[in-house]
């Protein structure tokens, strides 16, 4: 059976108001599709922390925690994390590094992120945000399933048609992104 709208699909049930979620825009082929990262993010009983991850690279959400810690300044050297995407996808694209990376954030201060917030971009070992591809499709997508803000890297070769409605923040690395996005 055809599923008409996969992205709508995805998000429903999303928790409204919640700490350690944040929605993404990936690209499943030619087709931009949204998804909701989740993280989790809890003081540790142990010498060694917890790490888990389902839907993201195992090393990669590692590489992800560390620049976290060594850029943002959150200190989960101290904390489990663990990170899931929902609806089993997984998210194998560079595009997908700043959702987690504001997921954990967002779980870390227990403060959470707008509902109506997308974020989008690769993230560097010096905490810079990369400009992805297909970006104008991305925020076609973004703004047609009524999200009204979009973070997303300021640099970028492309040429942006911002839809109506939908405010762009554009920055250079991920302290930026963690205090626009908290």
């Amino acid at each position: 059976i055809e599923v008409p709208n996969p992205s709508q699909m995805l998000l429903e049930g999303r928790p409204e108001g919640a700490s350690g979620t944040c929605v993404t825009c990936v690209m499943e082929g030619t087709r931009p599709l949204l998804a909701e990262v989740q993280a989790l993010v809890a003081k540790t009983t142990f010498n060694v922390p917890r790490r888990a991850s389902d839907g993201v690279d195992f090393n990669r959400a590692i590489l992800l925690m560390a620049v976290s810690e060594k850029r943002a300044g959150l200190k989960l050297s101290a904390f489990d994390a663990y990170i899931n995407v929902i609806g089993g996808l997984h998210l194998d694209e560079p595009g997908a590094d700043l959702p987690v990376i504001l997921a954990v954030a967002s779980s870390y201060r227990d403060t959470p992120i707008a509902d109506d917030l997308v974020a989008i971009g690769e993230v560097g070992l010096t905490g810079e945000i990369r400009s992805v591809s297909h970006m104008n499709q991305r925020l076609q997508e973004i703004s047609r399933l009524g999200f009204k803000k979009c973070i997303m890297p300021k640099g970028g070769s492309e040429k942006l048609e911002i839809p109506n409605g939908l405010t762009v923040y554009r920055v250079r690395n991920i302290r930026e992104a963690v205090e626009i996005a908290l």
